[in-house]
């Protein structure tokens, strides 16, 4: 009796210890992982949602050598984020280019049958995320929204409707002179071979696809900076 008393205690004792015990955090995304600056080059920030965080890795690859590229060290989400949070994103030091783009979570459906951010209210925070980057002094280039496919989608979004967000972020870039980066146009042309099925987000192929057309036009940006 006292050996299965003092083996339930044990059991007991394995159990209360457990429990105690810190849940391990999982690893993050590999996009969200802090780089150290290499000295002498120049310094690329990059501000986005998923699709962003997807090709992050691999414009760091490409850009290895001609420029520090870090991100934001969170999903981008929609724009009303991006205002509460992009004095902390910036940060104090000193950007040569920003890649930036809001819009797949702002044009997202919500239970009351709104989009997450209506286009009047897209516009004028974009306007407001413009207006604090470019206090930045550092060369701007805006990632038109990339397509949403066909079909249904969890979370709800309509087929084609980034087109009415992208017009919007297109009058607001050519305003302020802001280089356009089309990621929609470049990517439409392979979206069965790259988009993943009944999501808008891309394959690894996909995102390195995108990386491409990324890393080419922050080169092009810094070359125009140095000059």
């Amino acid at each position: 009796m006292r050996t299965v008393l003092s083996l339930l205690a044990l059991l007991v004792a394995l159990d209360a210890s457990a429990a105690a015990a810190p849940a391990k955090k999982a690893a993050p995304h590999p996009s969200l992982v802090p780089v150290q600056d290499v000295a002498g080059l120049p310094r690329v920030l990059l501000i986005g949602d998923s699709i962003s965080m997807g090709y992050t890795v691999p414009v760091r690859k490409l850009l290895e050598g001609k420029a520090n590229v870090h991100r934001i060290p969170a999903n981008g989400g929609p724009t009303k984020s991006g205002t509460t949070n992009i004095e902390k994103w910036l940060g104090t030091g000193k950007w040569d280019v920003i890649h930036f783009n809001w819009g797949i979570h702002d044009l997202k459906f919500m239970p009351d049958g709104k989009r997450q951010v209506e286009p009047a209210d897209y516009e004028k925070n974009l306007r407001e995320l413009v207006a604090k980057m470019k206090t930045t002094g550092a060369k701007l280039i805006w990632a038109a929204i990339t397509p949403i496919p066909k079909g249904e989608l969890v979370p709800p979004r309509k087929f084609g409707s980034e087109n009415e967000y992208n017009a919007i972020a297109k009058r607001i870039m050519e305003a302020n002179g802001i280089r356009i980066n089309d990621l929609n146009t470049y990517i439409t042309p392979k979206l069965a071979k790259l988009q993943k099925p009944k999501d808008l987000h891309y394959t690894d192929e996909g995102s390195a696809f995108l990386a491409k057309k990324v890393a080419a036009e922050i080169e092009a940006a810094l070359q125009k900076t140095s000059k």
